[in-house]
């Protein structure tokens, strides 16, 4: 008997309608190679589509105030709160993690939306003293339009809820292009939030690749702005064509993430957080723990310790609740991550554990690796290129300053970590490293919605996302003078006149 899998179009106003083409492809469980729908292939018409309605919606949203718009969001969090168990499952199903994280996931777009909810209040801007009497000046804060969405597979909840409730809360009206890996994670979420009340066209979603709905988004003349999470090589191509449309184009890339280990750290807690970091989300984060730098002194010790405990990790189905790691998204991805492998040991390093495909039995329809750790030395290609899975390059330092040259020595700069119990080392490791996120022992992951996330270097540009500041990428400043003094005043004067005619005016007055 042949199992009917739900279909799926694009969904705008409110609604799902079908594409203008007839083409469908699958979202598979990584695990078990389960189909789990089918979704419309996207295209440009079905873009225009999508922004036709956001336009519609804009001018509608923007507006309803603010603090009124938030009230919409904290209902869209609560109805997240309320499928929370059932979208967790959905995400572990399509995306791979275990089921805490899956659940973990939802949690954080719910507290996005409750935090964002409450900036619904405050939407700051600035009040200045005028050099003009009788003159008040100020800024407010507008929402930029219609806004496009672009979101990986890695987190196909948390992510575009980072991206939704930031723009959703300004004003603006989006339309999101979900991963294709995981376009029903993104879909049912939508949904959730759509159901919160949000007039028809504020929340569009087309699924599809790239090239057929991504491009055709970034290049819509309605399209004011563009919200990107990706790789290097997909962002630097996304930030030209919004280039030449010379609008805002914000971008999330990649990591290869250090962390450092003093001696003088306590063992216990660097491993904790080392097994979390590195072999999380089966590596697949993009502050995922890559790096791992160790002082001559606790070199050993930590290398016996780290390697007893990641042989003891379990990995499988992460719908079982005693599996510690589940499959990378697929068979590319797995094929890429052993690649990688080979690469190492071709560059002389030495596989301390790991190193293998899983395959046969439990494993034989999945995607499965085997958590590896490999010795390596700083500038092979695995100590400096993204790997993207349960892949973690060990590098031996003499000191201090040498782990913070080799933990700034890549391109990238999104997050990083140093376990010592020194804290004026603390305080410089903060000061010194090159990175948007810096833990203190503490791994490289678990970063916290109230506060800005995002990097430097090779790893983003166009600001920061989460946090207060994430409101800054939809919108746009305006600077407004009111004059209530009756007359023309003419600022950038010469100042000795007019302090001359501003007392002889007050002498008068008095």
């Amino acid at each position: 008997m042949v199992r009917m899998v739900k279909e799926f179009g694009i969904f705008i106003n409110g609604q799902w309608t079908e594409s203008s083409r007839n083409e469908f492809f699958e979202t598979l469980n990584p695990a078990t190679g389960e189909v789990l729908a089918r979704f419309a292939r996207g295209n440009a018409r079905d873009v225009d589509l999508a922004v036709r309605s956001a336009e519609k919606g804009f001018r509608v949203w923007k507006e309803i105030p603010a603090p009124m718009r938030g009230e919409v969001l904290l209902k869209a969090a609560l109805n997240l709160e309320k499928h929370k168990d059932e979208l967790g499952l959905l995400v572990t199903k399509e995306m791979g993690k275990i089921l805490s994280e899956g659940k973990g996931e939802v949690q954080e777009a719910i507290d996005f939306f409750k935090y964002m909810a409450g900036e619904g209040r405050r939407m700051f801007g600035e009040t200045t003293p005028s050099e003009l009497p009788d003159k008040f000046n100020m800024t407010v804060r507008l929402p930029k339009g219609p806004v496009g969405m672009i979101t990986p597979w890695n987190f196909p909840v948390s992510i575009p809820s980072w991206k939704m409730g930031a723009a959703l809360i300004a004003g603006c009206s989006i339309v999101l292009k979900p991963a294709t890996d995981t376009p029903l994670c993104a879909a049912r979420f939508v949904e959730l939030v759509d159901e919160a009340g949000f007039p028809p066209g504020v929340i569009s979603m087309v699924p599809g690749s790239g090239s057929d709905v991504g491009s055709p988004l970034i290049n819509h003349p309605s399209i004011r702005a563009i919200s990107f999470t990706g790789g290097v090589a997909t962002g630097r191509e996304v930030y030209t064509e919004g280039a030449k449309r010379l609008i805002q184009v914000h971008l999330e890339l990649g990591g290869k993430n250090p962390v450092i280990v003093m001696d003088d750290a306590n063992m216990d807690i660097v491993a904790d957080g080392v097994l979390f970091g590195a072999f999380g989300t089966s590596g697949q984060r993009c502050t995922a723990t890559s790096r791992l730098i160790v002082q001559e002194g606790a070199y050993r010790k930590l290398m016996d310790v780290l390697t007893a405990r990641i042989e003891k990790l379990k990995v499988g189905n992460p719908a079982d609740v005693d599996v510690d790691m589940g499959p990378v998204i697929n068979r590319k991805a797995k094929d890429s991550i052993m690649g990688y492998i080979d690469i190492g040991k071709k560059e002389g390093g030495k596989v301390l554990t790991g190193g293998e495909s899983l395959e046969g039995g439990v494993y034989s329809r999945g995607n499965f690796i085997q958590p590896t750790m490999i010795e390596t030395k700083h500038g092979s290609r695995i100590s400096t290129e993204e790997i993207f899975g349960p892949v973690l390059s060990v590098i031996r330092v003499r000191d201090f300053d040498d782990a913070i040259s080799v933990a700034n020595g890549v391109q990238y700069g999104l997050s990083s970590a140093i376990y010592t119990r020194d804290v004026n080392r603390a305080f410089k490791a903060i000061r010194l490293l090159e990175s948007g996120i810096t833990y203190i022992n503490a791994p490289t992951i678990g970063a916290e919605i109230h506060l800005p996330f995002g990097g430097v270097k090779s790893t983003g540009t166009g600001g920061r996302e989460a946090g207060s500041s994430a409101i800054e990428e939809f919108t746009e400043l305006k600077s407004v003078f009111i004059d209530y003094s009756d007359r023309l005043q003419k600022a950038q004067i010469d100042t000795e006149s007019r302090l001359r005619e501003r007392t002889e005016e007050v002498e008068k007055q008095a």
